[in-house]
């Protein structure tokens, strides 16, 4: 299972680039939010395994992977192994920075725990 979600994972980065999601906001912005939740009861701890398959799809991604593109791949794997999450886009004002990271149960997932003190919520998806 876990070499299938690392393919899954390589495959999303891949996807994300081929369609060109990062240069419209709107477009990925619906493509995000009509990922289904899969009803089915997520195996044993999802949420690290997900991670960890996007971890290595990262690391073996032959361009730079930015959060947005690592957010958007790890919020549709996890909705598709049945577990709730949210992709978030933040900001921070002084000086300007975005950043985008998944959340399950209102909880940062592959992120510091303290990323919402750094930025402010500016959409949930």
């Amino acid at each position: 299972m876990a070499r299938l979600l690392f393919w899954k994972a390589l495959f999303g980065l891949a996807a994300f680039d081929t369609l060109h999601l990062g240069q419209s906001f709107r477009r990925l912005h619906k493509y995000v939010s009509r990922w289904s939740l899969r009803e089915k009861t997520p195996s044993d701890d999802p949420v690290q395994r997900v991670c960890q398959a996007v971890n290595y799809a990262c690391v073996l991604y032959p361009k730079r992977v930015l959060c947005l593109q690592r957010s958007v791949v790890t919020t549709c794997l996890l909705r598709a192994c049945g577990v709730p999450a949210q992709m978030i886009v933040g900001a921070q004002i002084l000086p300007f920075k975005a950043h985008a990271w998944t959340e399950v149960n209102g909880v940062p997932v592959n992120e510091p725990r303290d990323v919402r003190k750094t930025y402010e919520v500016l959409d949930r998806w």
